[in-house]
């Protein structure tokens, strides 16, 4: 998700400006700010008796308290609002990275916006784009605070290093929790191989356009 979305916003805002230089400054805050303090925020923010719900009950606009926590809405929510500031600056990197001189080129033989993106930007973005999805990945793997804090763990949010903790700390078999740590290297390491296997298809070269 945060790599499908932070990708056409990245392209809209490729072109240097003082907007660009805004959004990218306030984007750095979640990345500082870390999985736990997120998830301890959107607790106060998006709870039956947070921010969110008591302003929309004051208005009128919805009466019953909203469920946005302690469900799989909320894990979700906070690993968009860590994880997509991450994705968007890495790529708007690559994006920035790419000459515009071939795109201008193009534009002359009569290429417009969506075959540029489609025969220049993407081949030149594959090597860039399949290495942000490796990072978003694994960075998702760390969702065990928001899986525990704004999730149910003994229900739909249940991931496996609850897993790993429990036979750690609870059950103490060590062996165990090591074996399903084991198994979620593993996962990573196939599929991020897979990835980077598979990036050749679009494009074999550098990442960026040979700007500077």
């Amino acid at each position: 998700i945060n790599v499908g979305v932070a990708l056409p916003i990245a392209f809209k805002m490729r072109a240097k400006t003082r907007y660009q230089r805004w959004v990218t400054t306030i984007l750095v805050i979640p990345i500082t700010l870390g999985t736990v303090l997120i998830a301890e925020g959107l607790l106060t923010y998006l709870g039956p008796k947070g921010w969110l719900s008591q302003f929309l009950q004051y208005f009128h606009l919805y009466d019953a308290p909203i469920r946005l926590t302690h469900n799989y809405w909320g894990v979700l929510l906070s690993l968009i609002i860590s994880g997509f500031p991450f994705a968007f600056l890495l790529i708007l990197s690559y994006i920035t990275g790419i000459d515009p001189v071939l795109a201008r080129a193009a534009s002359t033989l009569g290429a417009d916006s969506r075959s540029q993106f489609r025969h220049i930007y993407l081949p030149l973005l594959a090597p860039g784009l399949a290495m942000c999805f490796c990072l978003s990945f694994v960075q998702a793997f760390s969702v065990f605070p928001s899986a525990v804090l704004l999730g149910s763990p003994a229900g739909p949010t249940r991931v496996i290093s609850i897993a790993a903790y429990e036979a750690a700390f609870e059950v103490y078999d060590y062996s165990l929790a090591s074996a399903i740590a084991m198994i979620m290297g593993f996962v990573q390491l196939v599929i991020v191989a897979a990835v980077l296997g598979l990036r050749g298809v679009f494009y074999r070269g550098p990442v960026t356009g040979g700007k500077g």
